[in-house]
Order: structure tokens, then sequence, then C-alpha cells
């Protein structure tokens, strides 16, 4: 899948992405719809079951994501990620979602640095 198949799928799920390169790491910036103090964990859980459902449809294999939230085009709010194995475990039910939200919100770089 390359940069423009996946910058169309997030996008589908509502996701204002500024960017995105389709290597492992992913890296993915996009700007919130939520520019408050804090990251949008529905947001973030929209961009997730991005991920989630090109992988079940067979359209990506599990990679690390890496996440960069703007607040603005040129504000970073916040970082976080999740592990290529996170995506795996939930997909193959050894980890519930509940885990695997977790594991991705304890991420979150309250700095916003």
């Amino acid at each position: 899948m390359d940069e423009s198949e996946l910058e169309e799928e997030l996008r589908n799920f509502g996701i204002d992405v500024h960017d995105v390169e389709a290597v492992d790491p992913i890296e993915l910036s996009h700007v919130t719809a939520y520019p408050g103090e804090e990251v949008n964990h529905m947001e973030m859980g929209r961009v997730l079951n991005g991920f989630l459902d090109l992988a079940r449809d067979d359209e990506w294999d599990p990679a690390r994501v890496d996440a960069t939230v703007l607040r603005f085009e040129d504000e970073v709010m916040n970082t976080w990620y999740a592990k290529a194995e996170w995506f795996e475990g939930l997909l193959q039910y050894r980890l519930s979602e509940t885990e695997f939200s977790t594991r991705v919100l304890e991420t979150l770089d309250e700095d916003g640095e």
C-alpha cells in the first residue's frame, strides 16, 4: 500500500492527514479536529481503526505506527505510537480491545514535544 492509498483510507475515517510515509515504521501526522489541551482519544481510535480495517482486509501488514497530532499544520500537539505486535495481538485475539487501547494511550507524550 502506498502513501496515497493509506492517506485516502485514513481520510475515509475522518482523519485530516497532513503527511504519511508508508514505511516501517509508518510515520503519520494529522491535524486534529479537537485542538484543545489534550489529544482526543476517539480521534486516535479512528486512526487505529483505519489501520485495523486495512489489516483485516489484507491490504496492510501490521507495522509500527508513529503518529504526530498537530493542533494546526505547524504546531505539534502530541505524539503517540502503536507497535506492530499490538496490532497483531488484537487481530489474533491475544489482546483485548481494552488492552490494545491502554497500551497505545500510555504512549502519549503528555509534554507535546
